[in-house]
């Protein structure tokens, strides 16, 4: 269990992570959290994305790119990091802070008007070729209403034979990614939360789930070797990047929704989470994911991270008690 001090260090926070400190660790009556959860619209971070909204309902002009990307400037060289104030990664920030969809109005409608992929100048709730841009579309949409039934059944045409996603099968890629996959499960899971899904979704779900867990969540399946080393690196916002932080709370997600307890298999991977554990009880910040962003949510590399502390020790909570 979290000390009193440390609970009360992450309750002094953003409402968007206040309210889930509040219902995750402090255990605080459901109408006290629902009370901030509710802030979320008219305080802090969330107010501020909201700000930046344009009239079309994009934010910075573009679907997955603000519209002034140069695809052929220093900001697209691979090192330089991929821009995160786009419509899709504000969309992805926002339910996952907690926003009530209703605060965004006809957003839904304005984008199925206004926003098209960069890719094919293909329509925003058609999705495009990318598992993970397809995932996220899938997730948001069904945070805001819109029948994506359709991309959800191009999950299950695409799913790979060894159980996963890679979003270069376009490329001609027929081996699962950790990134993809992740990704791809994330947005299945959120689309069968909302709708309560089909047994189909469910078995390709749980197929997905079963190419990480054959894997301990981090190993290669020839050598048993971690895949990366970005596996244990954990940094926040979780952005696209695997690590076994970001799947570990896939997980603990899924057994809540399944009604299980979480499989045994992701043992190592928890040891990992609390190996990386301070003394005074919190986990660091080790990156920051380089790229334009709108404003600074999390602190700097090497710091304690309220956001990393609250989501390791929940799933570490999660974990110990089943």
């Amino acid at each position: 269990m979290m000390s009193d001090d440390r609970v009360g260090w992450l309750l002094d926070s953003d409402p968007a992570l206040r309210w889930q400190v509040e219902r995750d660790l402090a255990h605080a009556p459901e109408d006290v959290w629902r009370a901030t959860r509710a802030r979320i619209a008219t305080e802090g971070f969330g107010a501020r994305l909201l700000a930046l909204q344009d009239p079309d309902g994009q934010w910075a002009g573009g679907a997955f790119f603000p519209a002034d990307f140069d695809f052929a400037g220093p900001e697209a060289a691979e090192d330089a990091g991929q821009p995160w104030t786009a419509t899709t990664w504000v969309l992805n920030t926002l339910p996952d802070w907690g926003l009530d969809a209703a605060v965004l109005d006809d957003t839904a409608e304005r984008l199925a008007l206004n926003s098209r992929w960069e890719y094919d100048n293909l329509p925003y709730w058609g999705g495009e070729v990318d598992c993970c841009i397809n995932a996220w579309t899938v997730a948001n949409g069904a945070w805001l209403g819109v029948d994506v039934s359709g991309l959800v059944a191009w999950f299950l045409e695409h799913q790979l034979t060894d159980g996963g996603w890679n979003c270069d099968w376009v490329e001609g890629s027929t081996v699962s990614s950790f990134h993809s996959t992740l990704n791809a499960l994330k947005g299945l899971l959120f689309y069968e939360s909302v709708t309560g899904g089909t047994d189909a979704i469910r078995a390709a779900r749980h197929s997905g789930e079963e190419y990480l867990l054959r894997r301990n969540l981090y190993k290669r399946l020839s050598t048993g070797e971690p895949v990366g080393p970005w596996v244990s690196r954990f940094a926040y916002p979780f952005r696209w990047f695997y690590s076994v932080l970001n799947a570990a709370e896939y997980f603990r997600e899924a057994s809540l929704l399944d009604d299980q307890p979480p499989d045994r298999r992701i043992a190592e991977a928890i040891e990992q989470i609390r190996a990386a554990r301070q003394p005074d009880g919190t986990w660091l910040q080790e990156r920051r994911h380089p790229g334009r962003v709108w404003f600074q949510i999390d602190v700097d590399a090497g710091e304690p991270s309220k956001w990393l502390t609250h989501s390791a020790t929940r799933v570490l909570e999660c974990w110990d008690a089943s």
